[in-house]
């Protein structure tokens, strides 16, 4: 074996596999992604939801407008059902008739105790710090 060859195999071996070169980009691009996210993160975390206002005289409306978001919500999944159930044809008339009423009158009580309570309906949304439930 001639001096040449020896050190061409020497190289040859210190030389990565293409496949570990790819796993270390890969690697790298990992690292620009969870960086990425870490920061998106922080800057979630910097824009804090509004806390609680524990004020005795305003605890009674804190919980009514939590309850009716809650409520509301529920309303919502339970209309988009309704009308999954009547484009598949998986209800009578009758059944589509109730449902409707149900619902219009779910969305009325809501209203009606969001007017005693003084809470504007556009307050019925929870801020999670990941955006708006609804």
């Amino acid at each position: 074996m001639t001096r040449k060859t020896a050190k061409t195999r020497v190289r040859a071996r210190r030389r990565r596999p293409a496949a570990a070169r790819t796993r270390t980009r890969a690697a790298g691009e990992t690292a620009r992604e969870i960086e990425a996210i870490r920061q998106q993160i922080a800057q979630t975390a910097a824009h804090r939801p509004p806390r609680w206002n524990a004020d005795p005289e305003d605890v009674r409306r804190s919980v009514m407008k939590l309850v009716l978001t809650l409520v509301e919500l529920i309303r919502q999944i339970l209309e988009r059902q309704a009308i999954r159930r009547m484009e598949n044809q998986t209800l009578t008339e009758e059944e589509t008739e109730n449902v409707g009423m149900a619902l219009m009158r779910l969305q009325e009580t809501i209203t009606e105790l969001a007017e005693q309570f003084d809470i504007d309906p556009s307050e019925l949304n929870l801020d999670l710090g990941i955006g708006k439930l609804m």
